[in-house]
């Protein structure tokens, strides 16, 4: 198993976001790059299949829809087909697990992503 943590207080992009075409775009080729040198600093090698879940580490009991991070996980999932991790992300190839919210308080918040084999 490898986690690859993204120093984000919060998902770049959530389903409740009304953002312009070309800036959703922007914002979603970002995390599909840094997925993807997230994945090649960690020496993932090519897998025939692997199951990855995102996990949002929070500080604070305020209340969150872990549904709304979908839009970050499906960019950070391509961007692991980027990587060469496996050919797509279709199930053949990748088991999205639905995303958590984990409460750490007094941590630091940011998101994980973990990717097994």
């Amino acid at each position: 198993m490898t986690v690859l943590t993204f120093d984000w207080p919060r998902p770049p992009l959530n389903a409740n976001q009304r953002l312009h075409w070309a800036q959703k775009a922007k914002l979603t080729r970002q995390i599909r790059e840094w997925t993807d040198a997230l994945a090649g600093a960690n020496d993932i090698a090519p897998k025939t299949h692997v199951t990855v879940q995102l996990t949002w580490v929070v500080t604070d009991k305020r209340r969150r829809d872990s549904d709304n991070i979908y839009p970050t996980f499906k960019a950070m999932c391509d961007g692991l087909v980027d990587a060469g991790i496996v050919p797509d992300d279709t199930p053949q190839y990748m088991d999205k697990r639905a995303p958590l919210i984990r409460h750490e308080p007094g941590g630091i918040a940011r998101l994980e992503l973990e990717v097994t084999t």
